[in-house]
């Protein structure tokens, strides 16, 4: 049924005309591959970099064309165009929140911003199993703790587990052609498992997963924000070089536990955001000790000090150390953050203490780089 679906599309938009060609966008090879789920429809549409932005009521008129089709309800279409190379890194542009109280805030392509919001964040790791996603939440959670306007983004198209560390259930509806985050803890969170049902397998080629990435960066009702956390899937595949090339990144945090190999991996991930220009923010060490709770003797079960020494080896900033705790992982499993569950635990107070470092972190890159000059 489904590829039965994909060919009604493409026959839809072989009536669509790229503009200035007088041929249609099928034949002149611009569509990728459709691919339909659950009734909604994803597929991208190539187009020239210097006309991406004028050329966006094609994508419009694109996805009208394919929710038109019986038996699709929407479409999530998205307008793909690579920078020639050689070409110059569009100019930063500085957004301030009403409320900020710094002279600038963080930069982001003027191409790629998202009207909004202040900062996007990438919190990564270069493999998995080191706690990235707890870490993103609860760093989530602490930004807004410390007064900030946060939301976070779950990027794991594969593996989706922020509806269950938010404890989040139901499907986001759409408000005014947009979707509407859903919400708990007063943070919007969105995340492709609220799309699909837990325990589905996503089987997705590189175009559709750049679709639904973008849509829920871009179509999302986010309102206004200081800081949009997004939670990376692990390692350096398509969805981070997405999101790290078409995303208004203020930079990214890199999380990993203090043992050689996960530094190794660590690494790659830092390795990769250099090359895309994506600044590192800092390096949290998960896991970094084990207080056992019958002595109170702290064990460094993966080794210690690892990842500090990693980000002063590459000049990044170290963010802090998260302890191997049961507290952690329990309230995790159960949906309950330790930021909310134990707001005034240490645990929490660590997550905090990282999350002032890395806004002063953002701040301290939007810095002008002239004084003021008041006249009285």
């Amino acid at each position: 049924m489904s590829a039965e679906l994909s060919a009604q599309v493409l026959d839809k938009l072989k009536t669509l005309q790229m503009p200035g060609t007088g041929k249609d966008i099928v034949s002149l090879g611009l569509v990728s591959d459709v691919f339909v789920s659950q009734g909604k429809a994803y597929f991208s549409i190539s187009v020239p970099s210097e006309s991406a932005n004028s050329l966006e009521p094609l994508r419009e008129q694109a996805a009208a064309l394919a929710s038109s089709v019986p038996g699709i309800g929407a479409a999530t279409v998205v307008l793909t165009a690579d920078r020639k190379a050689g070409a110059p890194t569009p100019p930063p542009q500085a957004q301030r929140p009403a409320h900020a109280h710094s002279h600038a805030q963080p930069r982001a392509v003027a191409k790629q911003a998202i009207p909004g919001i202040g900062a996007i964040v990438a919190v990564a790791s270069g493999k998995g199993g080191v706690g990235k996603s707890t870490t993103a939440v609860n760093l989530a959670l602490a930004l807004q703790a410390n007064g900030l306007r946060a939301a976070v983004l779950d990027a794991d198209i594969y593996g989706p587990s922020l509806p269950r560390l938010m404890k989040i259930a139901g499907r986001p509806q759409q408000i005014d052609g947009r979707i509407r985050p859903m919400e708990n803890y007063g943070m919007k969170v969105m995340s492709m498992g609220f799309l699909v049902d837990e325990g589905t397998a996503m089987i997705w080629r590189g175009p559709m997963i750049q679709s639904a990435l973008l849509q829920m960066l871009r179509e999302v009702a986010w309102g206004d924000l200081d800081v949009l956390v997004i939670d990376m899937p692990p390692g350096t595949g398509d969805v981070q070089l997405t999101l790290a090339q078409q995303a208004a990144l203020a930079g990214a945090v890199i999380v990993s536990t203090p043992q050689d190999l996960a530094l190794i991996d660590a690494r790659k991930a830092v390795n990769m955001f250099n090359k895309v220009e994506v600044p590192i923010l800092g390096i949290v060490e998960n896991m970094s000790h084990f207080v056992c709770p019958n002595c109170g003797t702290s064990h460094d079960i993966f080794g210690h000090g690892g990842a500090r020494a990693e980000a002063e080896k590459i000049g990044a900033p170290f963010l802090g150390e998260i302890p191997l705790d049961m507290d952690i992982r329990l309230n995790s499993d159960a949906g309950t953050p330790v930021v909310v569950s134990q707001p005034d635990g240490p645990h929490a107070k660590a997550y905090k203490e990282i999350a002032r470092k890395l806004w002063e972190g953002i701040e301290g890159r939007a810095a002008p780089a002239f004084p003021d000059i008041s006249f009285e």
